[in-house]
C-alpha cells in the first residue's frame, strides 16, 4: 500500500496574506505540515505540495521537497475544490508513474497538528471505508443550544425534541477540523468528498484544531503553540 501525503497550498489568501509561507513560531508555515508528514514516517519522494506559487515552491524545496509541477490556474481560485486539486495531482502523479492506495490531506492551516494525529488517523484506515477525518467537539450542539427558525419566524431545537436540559446529557457531536483526512484513492476517483457514505471519525482536542483563517485565529494559534506545546 502506498501513501501520498499531499500538502495544498495556494497562494493568494484574503484572510491573511501570503499565510502559507509567513512564519510560524520561527519558519514558514508551509514547512509545519512538511514537518508532519515526515514525523509521521513518510518520505520526501511521497510528499507532495501543490502550489499555483513560485514563492511557495521555492520555499518547499529550500526544505528539502521537489515540487514536481505546479497548480493549473483554474484550481487556484477561491471557488475550486479540495476535491478537483486532489484528482488533479494523482492523474498528473500517475502519468510519471506513480500510483497511490490512499492520499492524506495535510492542510498547512493546521499548525497545530502532530505526527501523533496523522498516525492515529491512519490507524483507522481500512480499504473498505472512504475517508477518516479527524474532528474536535462542536462548538453548538444541535441537541441543546443551536435553533432554527420555523415558517413563522419562531425558534425552535434544530434536532431533536428539545428534552435536553443539560448540555452533558445531549449526544456527542462533533465537527471537521481541517487537519487531517486520510482518504482511499478509489473512493475518490468515484466521486468528490460529498458523496462519502463510510466516514470515520478520529478526534482531537479542541486546544489542537485551531484552523487559520483570520489574524485572530493565528494569534490564538501561536499563543496556544508558545504555552501548551
Amino acid at each position: 500500500m502506498r501513501t501520498l501525503y499531499l500538502i495544498t497550498a495556494r497562494g493568494g489568501s484574503k484572510g491573511i496574506p501570503g499565510k502559507n509561507i509567513r512564519p510560524f513560531l520561527g519558519k514558514p508555515l508551509i514547512c509545519h505540515a512538511i514537518d508532519n508528514a515526515r514525523d509521521a514516517g513518510a518520505c520526501d519522494a511521497d510528499i507532495l505540495v501543490s502550489t499555483d506559487s513560485e514563492e511557495i515552491r521555492k520555499v518547499a524545496e529550500d526544505y528539502g521537497l521537489t515540487v514536481p509541477f505546479m497548480r493549473p490556474e483554474h484550481l487556484a481560485t477561491d471557488t475550486a475544490s479540495s476535491y478537483d486539486v486532489i484528482i488533479d495531482c494523482l492523474h498528473r502523479l500517475s502519468a510519471l508513474g506513480h500510483d497511490y492506495d490512499r492520499v492524506v490531506l495535510l492542510q498547512p492551516t493546521s499548525p497545530l497538528r502532530t505526527a501523533d494525529d496523522i498516525l492515529r488517523a491512519e490507524a483507522l484506515w481500512r480499504p473498505d471505508i472512504d475517508m477518516v477525518v479527524s474532528v474536535c467537539p462542536a462548538k453548538t450542539n444541535p441537541y441543546y443550544g443551536a435553533f432554527e427558525t420555523d415558517a413563522d419566524g419562531l425558534l425552535h431545537i434544530s434536532k431533536g425534541d428539545g428534552r435536553y436540559t443539560r448540555r452533558q446529557d445531549a449526544p456527542e457531536v462533533w465537527e471537521y477540523n481541517g487537519a487531517v483526512y486520510v482518504m482511499t484513492v478509489a473512493s475518490l476517483l468515484r466521486g468528490p468528498m460529498s458523496g462519502f457514505r463510510r466516514v470515520v471519525p478520529s478526534v482531537m482536542p479542541s486546544e489542537r484544531s485551531v484552523d487559520l483563517d483570520t489574524p485572530l485565529d493565528w494569534e490564538i494559534a501561536e499563543h496556544i503553540a508558545k504555552h501548551s506545546l
